[in-house]
């Protein structure tokens, strides 16, 4: 998907897709008719029902909509006030594993599930720290998963906070979150941990010397700076 969207976003490819629609929906009122299209050119369901649907509101509202009313749409079909585009928007949405507003809550809910396991797995080692929640009660407005209160030791460097993500580190996503999230929080923080809990291209674990240090696990040779359990 990521390699063929441009050719997809182009004006002339989404009018295109458009006018199919409106055309076959009339036809074939009661067939899976934006479904059919996004198979057969190979496209994501949910992607083009986005498209479909940000065109429509072009006609119909101009430049008046916003983003957030697009998302909500997409959401919520029943929201797009249209007799048969609510049901081919939620065909779409029903029939993709990757993308769309149901892959979204059920990603959302497993990088919850894995930042309640870190959060046990520091638990577990008596090792204080602060969440993102207790980080954004204090004031901070761009914070990892975890700010460790006491500095620990992987294999050895220095961690000082740690970021849980549920995914697998591919090239492409590794360096958008270096730009937008690793690099400001080595910046506030200084160097940190990124777990990706589902694996990651081995290639990427290269900034170790600079301070950004990767794991497919939490690590099990810790190293404490300070006392733990009346020990050192």
């Amino acid at each position: 998907m990521k390699r063929t969207m441009s050719k997809h976003h182009a004006p002339e490819a989404i009018e295109a897709y458009y006018q199919r629609y409106l055309a076959e929906a009339k036809n074939s009122p009661s067939s899976p008719v934006l479904l059919e299209i996004a198979n057969e050119v190979d496209l994501s369901p949910a992607l083009l029902a986005r498209l479909v649907v940000e065109r429509f509101l072009q006609e119909r509202e101009g430049a008046a909509f916003s983003k957030q009313v697009l998302n909500n749409m997409l959401r919520e079909p029943s929201l797009i006030p249209d007799l048969l585009l609510p049901r081919h928007v939620a065909q779409c949405t029903i029939n993709d594993c990757c993308y769309g507003p149901l892959v979204d809550c059920i990603k959302h809910a497993i990088g919850q599930e894995h930042e309640v396991l870190l959060r046990d797995k520091l638990q577990e080692r008596n090792l204080s720290f602060l969440d993102e929640n207790q980080l954004r009660a204090k004031g901070y407005d761009k914070t990892p998963d975890i700010i460790l209160e006491v500095p620990i030791a992987v294999e050895g460097h220095v961690v000082h906070w740690i970021e849980s993500k549920a995914s697998f580190g591919d090239d492409h996503s590794h360096r958008t979150y270096l730009n937008e999230q690793f690099w400001s929080y080595w910046n506030r923080f200084g160097p940190g941990l990124v777990i990706y809990w589902y694996g990651f291209i081995a290639e990427l674990d290269c900034q170790r010397d600079r301070g950004i240090l990767l794991k497919d696990c939490f690590p099990s040779d810790i190293i404490t700076l300070a006392p733990r359990n009346g020990q050192s």
